[in-house]
């Protein structure tokens, strides 16, 4: 029969403003008894978990070091508890009042699948899977906790403190739509496009969805289009062309909707056009390329600027469109820019120069 016990941790809880941190050792090998690590996944299409998959190669190295002589591990893993973990106050006083000693109270249940542990690993996954993994007999480690009032709130904090780590993009793109607190500058301008990126990747295909299923991320590995490229084509949107009517500067918000449905009716339009170059990867296609996404998305700009979702029906954009099939070279032949030499058609690499160049060339077709 499973274990149900509590186990008690000396601690120091830290006033930092009107929130508590706590500060507490612990032996690393007991850390999975309270603990999971939340890797980010989809149900449906609401997004789980918040943690990268585990890298079994610096596991391996991180395990081979802890069972040599003198392994010390300085840093503090971190640990995001639910409200099941609360902190008793000892009676001995405190030289300053934002520090008080105590202990971490924290219910232990065998029984209870992996998801449902009262603790999270938000840094410090590989470190504490190495030492689970050594063949050591006990390694404490020191750790820093917080409370968290739900996901969104540890989606935060994963991505704050992880922000001068190179954390894979696709991994930030996907989480930040679901998170909540605040955020730098750089990821908090990227919340909005990242959702709408989410919104278009998990559309319905059958529906006609140009996008659906073709992003990659970290949850549609099936996914052919860069998701940077897509996000950059939202963003350049959003903020200068045809996305920006659904904006509100004042605050960064917008009309998710209006905007998902603007660019379905675009990219549909793009799709139909050239059927072909839309289903292969851009090693095969400069339309799915990064390339091609952005000056399709500048196209988009130039034609749809400032027109409305429900009047873009009216703007019969599939046959000015049509006019891009005999000045584009997407999966063979040569872009004819002019000057001496052609372009061979894989030939254009996701730069800003030639971006701007391929984007001028279908701008002047369609003129």
């Amino acid at each position: 029969m499973a274990d149900r016990y509590e186990l008690r941790l000396p601690a120091l809880r830290i006033r930092q403003g009107t929130q508590f941190i706590y500060t507490f050792g612990v032996d690393g090998k007991r850390i999975h008894d309270f603990a999971t690590v939340s890797r980010v996944h989809r149900e449906d299409i609401t997004l789980q978990g918040y943690q990268r998959p585990e890298v079994l190669s610096h596991i391996k190295a991180i395990r081979r070091y802890l069972e040599s002589d003198g392994a010390m591990l300085p840093n503090a893993v971190v640990v995001a508890f639910d409200e099941r973990v609360t902190f008793v106050t000892s009676e001995s006083a405190s030289t300053v009042d934002y520090v008080s000693a105590g202990e971490l109270v924290i219910p232990v249940d065998e029984s209870l699948p992996e998801d449902q542990k009262p603790a999270w690993l938000v840094d410090g996954q590989q470190r504490s899977a190495a030492i689970r993994d050594a063949d050591l007999a006990e390694f404490a480690v020191a750790a820093v906790g917080f409370i968290a009032h739900g996901e969104a709130e540890q989606r935060s904090q994963f991505i704050l403190v992880n922000n001068t780590k190179p954390l894979p993009k696709g991994l930030i793109h996907e989480l930040l739509p679901d998170t909540t607190g605040h955020l730098p500058a750089s990821y908090a301008r990227k919340q909005l496009p990242a959702e709408v990126l989410t919104r278009l990747n998990f559309g319905n295909r059958s529906a006609g969805a140009p996008f659906a299923g073709r992003i990659a991320t970290p949850t549609m590995a099936d996914g052919y289009i860069k998701d940077n490229s897509v996000l950059k084509m939202i963003e350049n949107s959003l903020y200068d062309g045809a996305l920006y009517q659904y904006r509100d500067p004042d605050d960064g918000t917008g009309d998710v909707d209006q905007m998902v449905l603007h660019l379905n009716y675009f990219w549909t339009i793009v799709q139909l056009t050239f059927p072909e170059a839309w289903e292969l990867s851009p090693v095969k296609s400069r339309l799915t390329h990064g390339a091609g996404i952005q000056a399709m998305g500048y196209v988009m700009d130039a034609l749809t600027d400032g027109v409305p979702t429900a009047e873009l029906a009216g703007m019969h954009l599939e046959l000015t469109l049509r006019r891009l099939g005999e000045v584009c070279a997407w999966t063979s032949g040569s872009w004819e820019f002019g000057g001496d030499q052609p372009r061979r058609w894989n030939g254009i690499q996701n730069t800003p120069n030639d971006i701007k160049l391929l984007t001028s060339h279908l701008l002047r077709a369609l003129r």
